[in-house]
């Protein structure tokens, strides 16, 4: 039987050669799939991350933007809190002048209930302002000639020209 065995051996020797081939063959198309899948896999990340980059630096652009239009709302409101401020001090010393001009007979309070009968009429009841000035009333119709009135309505007058305020000397 050994005789007939060692018949077998080229037939043996022939399907392990046609194995060895065929796994040889196998692994080579799976080395190069692998080889090809790695190369797709690299391409693709390289896409994705130049893709994530450009993203990004819109991001970043989109945030730089979004921070410099806060910063300069910021700068306004600060702007707008520092003139609303200079305009009640010019307001509170302008008002303050014109209770020391009134209290200081500048202008004579006969002078105000004159100029406040002039508009409403002889029949107006004029009273004095505690905060100096006048006030008069007809039935319907109010003047209001008050030192604090008087400061106001000056410094409306000025208009645009408070803006002045606000310019570089």
């Amino acid at each position: 039987m050994t005789a007939s065995m060692d018949a077998l051996d080229p037939v043996r020797a022939e399907l392990l050669r046609a194995v060895r081939a065929e796994a040889e063959a196998v692994l080579d198309r799976a080395r190069a799939d692998a080889d090809e899948t790695l190369r797709l896999a690299r391409g693709t990340a390289e896409q994705v991350l130049a893709e994530a980059r450009d993203l990004g630096a819109a991001d970043g652009h989109t945030a730089a933007a979004r921070e410099r239009v806060r910063a300069v709302e910021d700068a306004w409101s600060l702007e707008l809190a520092a003139r609303a401020e200079v305009y009640a001090d010019l307001q509170a010393k302008v008002r303050a002048g014109v209770r020391k001009a009134l209290a200081g007979g500048t202008v004579p309070m006969e002078r105000l209930a004159e100029t406040a009968r002039a508009l409403l009429g002889t029949d107006a009841r004029v009273s004095v302002a505690p905060s100096g000035g006048v006030t008069a009333d007809v039935p319907g119709r109010h003047v209001d000639l008050s030192a604090d009135t008087l400061a106001d309505r000056g410094l409306e007058r000025m208009g645009s020209q408070v803006e002045s305020l606000w310019r570089q000397p």
